[in-house]
């Protein structure tokens, strides 16, 4: 009996992975990249500024 004890914890461990790795890939509504790309845009043009003053 205490070997069936010791395996339900593996067993009890690997459900809760796949209960908690299924919450965590959940599909989540996309927040956009609009404000990331345009800071990326911003960065390049200030960039290449630097680089042309020469």
């Amino acid at each position: 009996m205490a070997a069936l004890a010791w395996l339900l914890i593996p067993f009890m461990a690997a459900i809760g992975a796949g209960l908690w790795g299924s919450w965590a890939g959940r599909h989540r509504e996309a927040a956009g990249d609009g404000t990331e790309l345009a800071g990326y845009a911003r960065f390049r043009e200030a960039m290449e500024k630097s680089h042309s003053r020469g």
